[in-house]
């Protein structure tokens, strides 16, 4: 192919016959630069081959909705991450997301205030990464590729080292004149030649002379708050601006007025500007470091695997980095190690420290052909394992993408900030004039209006709002990373407040998911190793735990497997082949019988799973499996009702070994002889009847089950825990880990209901005493040195309240 050849392929709607897409097709071939085009009406697809220096997947785009028709580049919708600066509050938030969404192309962007980040979705034909930049620019906002691991870790040190120096410096500066302003109060005796009642003009110079190094320092916040003001955006800095400058030049022309004596006096708001940005930076400075350490759970976790690794290489063994570990390569782990790669143990015996990664508090012994986790911590014995994932396909990576893209995502419940947010600013800027023109016009004295205006200002605080929801959900999500626990989207955390029943999958949730052959009978001419032998010829090719289990009791006695072809598989059912000449079926009695073989149920064992062998036409034998009921499960199925939640277990299974399991663990309501596909039909049911549903499976086969439920819970063994077709995914498949989820995603939405209660009580309660409404009735008036005080610890208590949840814990 041509180097200026390229080919798309596009989904096409609006077709209804053969005719349209010939309609197409023409279109197409008329059209400067396409090469070839084929319309395929079954698939709604178009595939075209074109000349890149002519025409462009847009421009065919609009060549086929020309035609009446509609068109989408296959892969074209794409969600990328990307980092802003220069955000303060919820206003900025809201800003910044207007932006992103008025370029053409773009579907959605979700900011988030906490992590500084936005994930954009787009099309990537009609939305270019040089509009959103620009978009962003425009706005006043910085707009970066997003860094990940180290790079942004170094990154988030970096300005936080700044914002230390910044406030130490501001500091020092502060610090006298507080002195002089409010030393007498706090016991601290002040010269008489430094009182600004006796000596206006010396004092008042001094109280300059410091205030505006300070107000140098926080000049960002000037430039920021300024330009977003002009941009019509005004943001939590506009307030901080426009309130400390307003002070800032009153006090001024009060210093001018005694020096050209036009005054004897004036009231020096020096000391109330130079408070507030101290605060502020102070403010700023702890509501960093405590969103720093929101993310330390993730930190903690890629601080797990090592940077360089021991690599065998033909018999040699050298150090490289991690990062040049391909699948395949055998690997040495020495005692005390973390393991560099995710991989199978090909030689040693160890116990494995995995607490970190799955929240498994006990070792776990690892021998020749387990599975082990990259960035787990290996014992006292030495391991050569194979690698078999790495880089973005590793287990700490997938984890890792995880979270993140559930701390970038906002949850509905935060939906009121986000409104509130846009009109916060101009409304606090309204109220703050016109309590101060009020206070003027009934005969207060300008300084005492100027107050009235800056502690408006001052003390408004939309960061609260911006934080109250984002910092909650990016601490509740890296908690549940560290309890094994990975929340896949924000939506699942409100969803679990609401839950009114857990339906259970049996295998491998309530039972331990390793069930073993118990029994084997076979009837005459066949006997027991013939039995075994024919069913696992053909239950080799499948991934089946029953499958399985078969398959590793044949390598146990040492029987050879025979050669099978035409597998066919029916999920939940059987698999049949053709063995020796011979057609085999293995699976269920129903299964067995529909090919009109007859089948004696009455040696089917009550409490065990039974599979079935025939041999065409005939029954051979029979095998009989069980799988144990997991220990934990009867204390979990409690947990979850003392919860207040139904619990339901579903299975493919006979009734007589679902009951029997039910039984075990205390579980009332249970389905058995459940096919995959029908489990949609009980989730659908308990929904029908007003109940609001989780679903916990193996996020394969109940994968149409999972996407029902309004959350849905997939257990990690051997599934790639970013591909599952679920909300939430257990690195445990144990009854317990759902009801320790459910406890968190409650904690987690109490702690952003706490939030918002605060951020908007503190709003609503402290703007109309700023304003003197208390004053006004005899009741104290607020300070501006107050406001900023009130205002740091808005923010700050919201963050500090969202990391509580660092040390959530479930109830035993």
């Amino acid at each position: 192919m041509d180097e200026k050849t390229q080919r798309g392929t596009f989904d096409i709607s609006g077709m209804h016959c053969a005719a349209c897409a010939r309609r197409i097709e023409r279109r197409m071939h008329k059209t400067a630069g396409v090469l070839q085009v084929q319309v395929n009406l079954a698939t709604e697809r178009m595939d075209v081959s074109y000349d890149g220096e002519v025409i462009d997947e847009v421009g065919i785009s609009r060549v086929v909705e020309q035609a009446g028709f509609g068109a989408e580049l296959r892969g074209a919708i794409i969600e990328s991450a990307f980092t802003i600066g220069g955000m303060s509050c919820a206003a900025c938030v809201r800003r910044v997301q207007r932006a992103l969404e008025s370029v053409e192309g773009v579907q959605s962007a979700e900011v988030n205030l906490a992590t500084e980040t936005v994930r954009v979705r787009y099309n990537r034909t009609e939305a270019k990464r040089r509009a959103l930049y620009e978009a962003v620019e425009r706005a006043g906002y910085s707009f970066g590729r997003k860094e990940v691991g180290a790079a942004r870790t170094r990154e988030k040190d970096a300005v936080l080292s700044e914002m230390g120096r910044s406030l130490a410096t501001a500091l020092l500066f502060w610090l006298p004149l507080f002195a002089l302003e409010m030393g007498s109060m706090a016991g601290v005796p002040v010269p008489k030649a430094l009182s600004i009642d006796t000596y206006p003009l010396r004092v008042g110079g001094i109280h300059l002379a410091l205030a505006v190094p300070v107000m140098w320092i926080a000049r960002s916040m000037y430039v920021e708050g300024s330009c977003a003001l002009v941009r019509g955006g005004p943001n939590m800095f506009t307030l901080i601006a426009i309130g400390t400058a307003a002070a800032f030049f009153y006090s001024v022309a009060g210093l001018a007025a005694v020096l050209w004596d036009f005054s004897p006096s004036f009231f020096s708001y020096f000391p109330a500007v130079s408070t507030i940005l101290t605060l502020v930076l102070l403010g700023r400075y702890l509501e960093a470091r405590s969103r720093a350490s929101a993310g330390e759970s993730m930190r903690a976790l890629l601080s797990l695997r090592p940077s360089q690794a021991l690599l065998i290489d033909d018999g040699d063994e050298r150090t490289v980095d991690v990062d040049e570990i391909e699948v395949g390569d055998l690997l040495r782990v020495r005692p005390g190690e973390a393991l560099p790669a995710d991989g199978q143990v090909v030689d040693g015996l160890s116990e494995v420290d995995e607490s970190l990664l799955t929240g498994e508090s006990l070792p776990v012994t690892k021998a020749p052909g387990d599975q082990v986790m990259g960035g787990s911590s290996n014992g006292s014995g030495a391991l050569v394992i194979r690698a078999t994932r790495v880089g973005e396909a590793s287990l700490i990576d997938q984890m890792q993408r995880l979270v993140e893209e559930a701390q970038l995502g906002r949850a509905p419940i935060a939906r009121l900030a986000d409104v509130v947010s846009g009109y916060f600013v101009p409304f606090v800027i309204t109220v703050a004039t016109l309590s101060a023109f009020g206070w003027y016009m009934a005969g207060a004295e300008p300084a005492f209006a100027i107050g009235v205006f800056v502690s408006v200002l001052i003390i408004a605080c939309p960061c609260s709002l911006g934080l109250a929801t984002p910092a909650a959900i990016m601490v509740g999500t890296g908690r549940g990373a560290q309890l094994g626990i990975l929340i896949k989207t924000p939506e699942a955390l409100e969803e679990m407040q609401r839950l009114d029943a857990v339906v259970l999958d049996k295998t491998g949730t309530v039972t331990a998911g390793t069930p073993s052959v118990v029994r084997v009978k076979s009837i005459d001419p066949y006997s027991e190793e013939e039995v075994l032998c024919l069913a696992a010829s053909v239950e080799r090719y499948s991934e089946h735990p029953l499958a399985l289990a078969i398959t590793e009791r044949t390598r146990e006695d040492g029987i050879a497997l025979l050669a099978a072809s035409a597998f066919l598989a029916e999920v939940g059912q059987g698999a049949c082949a053709a063995v020796r000449g011979q057609q085999i079926r293995v699976g269920t009695a129903s299964y067995i019988e529909r090919d009109g073989v007859a089948v004696d149920r009455r040696l089917e064992h009550g409490a065990r799973t039974c599979v079935w062998v025939a041999c065409d036409g005939r029954v051979v034998g029979l095998i009989e499996l069980a799988d144990p009921v997991r220990l934990s499960s009867r204390e979990g199925v409690q947990r979850l009702r003392a919860l207040g939640l139904d619990v339901i277990m579903l299975s493919g299974d006979r009734s007589a070994v679902v009951r029997d399991v039910a039984q075990c663990v205390g579980i009332e309501t249970m389905h058995a002889e459940v096919l995959p596909a029908d489990k949609v039909d009980v989730i659908k049911v308990l929904q029908e009847a007003g109940q609001r549903v989780a679903m916990v499976g193996d996020g394969i086969n109940d994968a149409p089950a999972l996407a029902q439920a309004n959350v849905g819970m997939a257990v990690a063994s051997g599934v790639d825990v970013a591909a599952s077709a679920s909300d939430i995914v257990l690195m445990h498949s144990r009854v317990e880990d759902i009801a320790r989820a459910v406890e968190l995603g409650r904690a987690t939405m109490r702690t952003i209901k706490q939030n918002l209660f605060w951020a908007f009580f503190y709003n609503a309660a402290g703007i109309p005493v700023a304003a003197g409404l208390l004053y006004l009735f005899g009741g104290p008036l607020l300070n501006p040195m107050l406001a900023s005080v009130a205002m740091a610890f808005s923010s700050v208590s919201v963050v500090s309240n969202a990391l509580r949840l660092r040390r959530f814990a479930a109830r035993a």
